[in-house]
């Protein structure tokens, strides 16, 4: 999660100034704000030679100059204005890509084109504003912090993570750990400069399960290449030596054995097919490359080890079907009983000699994985389910066979074998391993499906040096590089996330956002990679590529989701310390309990079965405890639910982060809205202007759309466009000096002559400006119809008043009226002024308002509801609103959001719908009574099962549980814990829901 100190200072919730300090990445491209500029207007032949900004067509990748990173230490700064001042006589210079200014850790982060401006410059123009500055030698290009994800195979039980995360929490320089046992994932946080991926590999392989490699988390954009052709080593140092010899080339590894080339790079300047181009014409062009095929990852693994079970299986059913014959069946068959009684030594008959055989190849080459089980987990001083079965088999196993020796020694010894116990035991066990890996398998469904959403294939468009398309040819969509123009066909998925530049169509987003209705899209319109083209030709300019797109964020995002345990996740990881030795304990308790009973008289003869006697009996129930109680479904219990319910409102449009998220948002019994771009649509306009002074209104709105230009404010934006109607196409606004934008309240400037300042009624009180009868009466007409009076002054004297609407979003009122018939308080607090405020919410039916507050009034808002005792979520747009969306209990970023709301929100909503709001808290609500029934199921079952397994029905039903049918039991409950998560995805949103999108329509 971002920090507060940079949510505190990079943003702020003024009315008429600029709302943001880094440029947002869309996640749905969905742009709400100007990006900066790529270079300066003019000033360099390289410049010329491409599109200026503005410009539709992005300037050609060759031209593209390289940008380098300058940190400034900024001392003087106070608050989020002097962060603002600082940053906004930055993005003044020319040459200037982005910056970002954090006030609490008094810095400036500033990109650049050196070839333009120098960070001499940048600092004497820090200075200029009236702060001291200095710069930071380092650049923070190095990422510090790295997340390595392993596939950790033959976890059992929450036992086996909770051993595997302990080492690796214990390595130096690793600062988190998590480990999942649904996903059989490792997720480690860890320091490059002190540990490495492989050495955390190894850690993992010396607790003794398996390790893969997925990512070590430096390069995202990565990509391998299978090379045909003969290897040498002048091949491979030529085809070194040349890849990283391009610009944007991070690095290369050459594989010689398996043919394998993995390059890491930047892809806003190079890509995939010029490795492709330079690996071909290396080596006297003897080699071909293409894209290495893709190892499938998590499922390639989950389908090996689905094998492997569904193997040992059957191979264990070769051996224990005959075993079950002989022992269960072939005895009530006269014939055969007679000849499997014949004597082989002394007492010893075929029967047992037959079942001697069978079982032994089952109990340890089958079983083989319950004994490397068992020594890795006790090696380590834990103990885990393999434990318990190891237990329990070789019980039963090596009872039976000192029986049959004692018998091959004895001519009078009558002894009883349990082969069938233990062979049975492992192949149920088997069983039910392999379908609960099946189970589990489809819990991660929505990761794959959202994979798939990309294409195989795209169709490139090569143009000459006049604009028109002289070539198509089909690639392979990873093959894409940024600014590659695509051409979709109707019906044909869109290959990458960009923009069009010709044609026009409607594209079905659902896939991605949820959003069931047709989006018309034509030049200029942003297009998601993954979503369907219905019915028109477009040609797309791709932007985001690879591991950047917004398809690829997503399933980031829900497999960091699905990786995260939610709170109530603890409550078994406790269970488990003692779990297993308490099992062991009771299942002696157990079988001396009843052998000292028959001792000692303490239960008739008769209760004894004729084929066995009393040692035996104790001994089968001793066994029946310790197979029966499972670990695995407590363990199980949580996190399949959670990867469900995630994977289920990944389709649904909503994102949520892991399980506490989940949980926070199904006691959420208080919401706090923002009002613009919340509960509003977010794209105000100007309704109506009054004068108090006579003067044109062309005049007018040339000083106050001059002034607004510097602000990326969503009311400022509405201002300078309804002012451009007053004006011609190409020309120019006046001249601004002296822009200051002051948080919460407005902007001033000088434009032209006049001293400007725009903004609301307290910021023209603290500049002295008076405000007359008729413009207080102006400002609560405008107010009591919810619309937000902007006030305009010139030379200390109110000249206008400016009405701007923003409309309330379709369905707003019903979503309110539903959250209270839900128990959920609904609280608008806003930084607009009270008139409109309380109108608002007096129109969708909220009671609680705050007004004119800024972003970390928000933030205190919400804070002082914890304090009462409420859950509070909070409903922003990730930008203004980050403080609260980070201080509420659960934060929900509307709209889609930035970068920055991703970070700062617990769950995204991808639409803008506020019915969204409502499909997280019942989601998140369904998914904790799913929970619930686990955990009652995982206990219930354990707390029934081991006392009939103890034998507690036998004195008075004559009732026990064989060995073998417990161990069946103990299976069945784990792919009954997983097989009831999975009923999760048959989830349904509120039907009032459906009702109000139809009203929507």
């Amino acid at each position: 999660m971002a920090s507060k100190a940079f949510l505190f200072s990079c943003f702020n919730g003024d009315p008429c100034s600029s709302s943001s300090s880094k440029t947002p990445r869309l996640l749905s491209l969905r742009p709400r704000y100007p990006s900066m500029p790529k270079r300066p207007k003019g000033g360099s032949p390289a410049a010329q030679g491409g599109a200026r900004f503005g410009d539709i067509e992005a300037p050609p990748l060759e031209e593209e100059e390289s940008t380098r990173v300058a940190l400034f230490s900024v001392v003087g700064m106070t608050c989020t204005a002097c962060g603002g001042s600082v940053e906004k006589a930055i993005k003044r210079l020319p040459g200037i890509h982005d910056a970002a200014v954090d006030v609490l850790n008094n810095r400036a982060q500033v990109i650049f084109y050196p070839a333009f401006i120098s960070e001499e410059e940048i600092q004497e123009r820090i200075e200029d504003v009236g702060f001291e500055a200095a710069l930071i030698k380092e650049e923070p290009k190095e990422r510090s912090i790295l997340i390595c994800r392993l596939h950790v195979k033959e976890m059992t039980c929450t036992s086996c993570t909770s051993t595997v995360k302990s080492a690796l929490k214990a390595v130096p320089g690793v600062q988190k750990a998590v480990v999942a046992l649904a996903t059989e994932e490792a997720e480690i946080r860890y320091d490059p400069k002190i540990i490495t991926a492989t050495r955390l590999v190894e850690v993992v392989e010396e607790t003794g399960f398996e390790a893969i490699l997925i990512t070590t988390g430096e390069d995202r954009n990565r990509i391998e290449f299978k090379v045909d052709g003969i290897l040498d080593d002048k091949s491979i140092m030529m085809v070194k030596s040349s890849l990283e010899a391009l610009p944007g080339v991070e690095g290369t590894n050459i594989d010689p054995v398996l043919h394998k080339i993995t390059v890491s790079y930047k892809p806003d300047q190079t890509g995939p097919r010029n490795f492709i181009e330079v690996i071909e014409s290396t080596g006297s062009e003897h080699l071909r490359a293409s894209i290495y095929p893709e190892a499938g990852g998590r499922e390639l693994h989950r389908h090996k080890e689905i094998n492997q079970y569904f193997q040992s299986f059957l191979w264990s059913l070769v051996f224990t079907i005959p075993v079950f014959l002989t022992s269960m069946v072939f005895m009530y068959i006269p014939g055969i009983r007679d000849g499997l009684d014949k004597k082989v030594v002394n007492m010893l008959s075929i029967g047992e000699l037959l079942r001697w055989i069978l079982s032994t190849p089952v109990q340890f080459i089958v079983g083989r994985r319950f004994y490397t089980g068992s020594y890795k987990a006790l090696r380590h001083g834990s103990a885990n389910m393999d434990v318990l079965i190891s237990l329990g088999t070789n019980t039963a196993y090596f009872y039976s066979l000192y029986s049959i020796f004692r018998a091959a020694t004895s001519k009078e010894f009558m002894g009883t074998d349990f082969f069938e116990t233990s062979s049975m035991l492992i192949s149920f066990i088997l069983l039910g391993k392999y379908l609960e890996i099946l189970a589990k398998g489809k819990t991660s469904e929505a990761i794959a499906k959202l994979m798939d959403l990309a294409p195989e294939t795209a169709t490139l468009l090569t143009y000459d040096s006049e604009g028109k398309v002289v070539n198509e040819r089909e690639i392979d969509s990873r093959l894409i590089q940024k600014n590659d123009v695509i051409k979709i066909m109707p019906g044909a998925k869109v290959a990458s996330d960009g923009f069009v530049t010709w044609g026009q169509s409607h594209v079905n987003e659902s896939m991605i956002t949820g959003e069931s209705r047709l989006v018309a899209k034509r030049k200029g319109d942003t297009v998601i990679g993954g979503t369907v083209n219905e019915n028109g030709v477009l040609y797309v300019r791709a932007t985001h590529v690879g591991s950047e797109s917004a398809l690829s964020q997503i399933v980031r995002l829900v497999e960091s989701a699905q990786m995260a345990k939610a709170p109530v996740q603890k409550f078994a990881d406790r269970i488990s310390k003692f779990f297993v030795p308490l099992v062991i304990a009771l299942a002696i308790a157990t079988w001396f309990s009843w052998f000292l009973a028959a001792k000692f008289n303490g239960y008739p003869k008769s209760w004894i079965p004729s084929s066995m006697d009393s040692f035996q009996l104790a001994l089968q129930f001793g066994i029946s405890v310790m197979v029966i109680a499972c670990p695995c479904a407590l363990g199980l219990a949580t996190p399949t639910a959670v990867m469900v319910g995630t994977g289920v409102g990944a389709s649904q449009g909503v994102l949520i982060k892991g399980g506490q998220a989940l949980e926070n948002a199904h006691k959420v019994n208080c919401i706090v809205f923002d009002k613009t771009g919340t509960l509003t649509t977010g794209k105000p306009v100007v309704v109506s202007t009054r004068l108090l002074k006579n003067m044109v209104l062309q005049d007018f709105y040339e000083f106050v759309a001059a002034a607004e230009m510097n602000s990326e404010h969503p009311l400022a934006k509405a201002i300078v466009q309804y002012a451009k109607k007053f004006r011609e196409e190409k020309h120019a606004w006046p001249e601004v000096q002296d822009f200051v934008s002051i948080t919460g309240h407005g902007v001033k400037a000088t434009v032209g002559n006049k001293i400007v300042i725009v903004g609301n009624k307290s910021l023209m009180l603290e500049s002295g400006i008076e405000i007359t009868i008729e413009a207080s009466e102006i400002l609560m007409e405008t107010e009591e119809m919810a619309q937000t009076g902007i006030i305009v002054s010139m030379d200390q004297e109110v000249v206008g008043i400016i009405a701007i609407s923003d409309p309330l979003k379709p369905c707003a009122e019903e979503v309110i009226s539903l959250l209270r018939s839900m128990k959920v308080k609904s609280i608008m607090v806003t930084g607009d002024n009270w008139g409109t405020a309380n109108a608002i919410a007096k129109e969708v039916g909220i009671d609680n308002v705050v007004a004119e507050a800024k972003p970390e009034q928000k933030a205190e808002k919400v804070k002082e509801l914890q304090m009462s005792g409420l859950t509070v979520a909070m409903v922003g747009d990730g930008i203004n609103d980050s403080p609260a969306l980070v201080s509420a209990d659960v934060g929900m970023a509307i709209g889609a959001g930035t970068d920055i709301a991703i970070e700062a929100a617990d769950i995204v909503l991808m639409r803008s719908n506020l019915e969204d709001v409502i499909t997280a808290i019942d989601l998140s609500r369904k998914t904790f009574s799913r929970i619930r029934m686990n955990y009652l199921w995982a206990l219930g079952y354990n707390i029934i099962g081991i006392p009939i397994a103890a034998g507690i029905l036998y004195p008075s039903a004559r009732f026990r549980l064989p060995p073998w049918l417990a161990g069946a039991a103990m299976a069945a409950s784990s792919v009954s814990v997983v097989c009831c998560s999975l009923l999760l995805r048959n989830y349904r949103r509120p039907k009032k829901l459906d009702m109000l999108q139809i009203k929507g329509i």
